[in-house]
C-alpha cells in the first residue's frame, strides 16, 4: 500500500512509503482484537479490592447464648456475616486481572487493528518533525494543518524524541508512542495514526530482513 508523505503543512512532498499488505491489508480478526484489548485493560487494573471475612473483623468470639432452650435460632459469635458489622461472605480478594495470550495472537491483533485503520484511511505519514525545543503551540499548528486537531491522534515515532513528547503531552487528544511500543488498544482507541516517515519505512525494512 503506497501512502503519500506529507510535510508539516499537510502538503504532499512527492515522496511515498510502501506499507506492506502483510501488515496493513490482512483480513481483520475481531476476536483477537478483543482478546488483546481485554488483556491490556486487565493489566491496568490494580486488583487491590479487599473485604474482611468473619476471621478479620473486630468482635468478641464468645457464643452469644446457649445453643438450645431459648426458643430462638442458634447463634455463634457477633462476627457472624448475618449481623451488622460481621464479616463478608465470598467477598472480593486481591488478585490480578492480567492473562497470557500468545505472541502470534498479539501480532495478529495489532495487524488487524492497523488494517482497520488503513481501510478507514486513518493513517497519515508525515516527514520527520524536527523541534529544537518543546513547543506545544507548534504541535497544535501541525495538527491543524494535517486536519486532525479534533481527533484522537497518536504520533508514532521510530525513537524517543523528548521535544516531541513534551510538545504533545499537554494536548488532551494527542499522544506520542514508539513504533515498538504501540499496542492494539492504543491503535483501536485512536481516530488517526500519524507515522513519521522513518517510522513508516521500518515496516518495509523489516519485511526485507525477514
Amino acid at each position: 500500500m503506497q501512502v503519500d508523505v506529507l510535510n508539516i503543512k499537510g502538503q504532499k512532498t512527492g515522496r511515498t512509503v510502501d506499507l506492506p499488505d502483510e501488515v496493513f491489508a490482512v483480513e481483520p480478526n475481531d476476536h483477537v482484537i478483543y482478546l488483546a484489548v481485554k488483556q491490556y485493560l486487565g493489566a491496568q487494573r490494580q486488583g487491590t479490592h479487599k473485604v474482611k471475612t468473619r476471621a478479620e473483623v473486630q468482635g468478641a468470639s464468645r457464643k452469644l447464648h446457649k445453643q438450645k432452650g431459648t426458643g430462638g435460632a442458634r447463634k455463634g459469635n457477633i462476627r457472624n456475616p448475618l449481623y451488622k458489622g460481621g464479616g463478608t461472605i465470598f467477598g472480593p480478594k486481591p488478585h490480578g486481572y492480567d492473562f497470557k495470550i500468545n505472541r502470534k495472537v498479539k501480532d495478529l491483533a495489532k495487524m488487524s487493528a492497523l488494517s482497520y485503520k488503513a481501510k478507514e484511511s486513518a493513517i497519515v505519514v508525515i516527514e520527520d518533525v524536527v523541534m529544537n525545543a518543546p513547543k506545544t503551540s507548534e504541535m497544535v499548528s501541525i495538527m491543524k494543518d494535517l486536519n486532525v486537531s479534533d481527533k484522537k491522534t497518536i504520533f508514532v515515532l521510530p525513537d524517543y524524541n523528548e521535544n516531541l513528547y513534551l510538545s504533545t503531552r499537554n494536548i488532551p487528544n494527542v499522544t506520542s508512542a514508539l513504533l515498538a511500543d504501540v499496542n492494539t488498544y492504543e491503535i483501536v482507541n485512536a481516530d488517526v495514526l500519524v507515522f513519521s516517515e522513518n517510522a513508516a519505512k521500518l515496516f518495509s525494512e523489516s519485511e526485507v530482513e525477514a
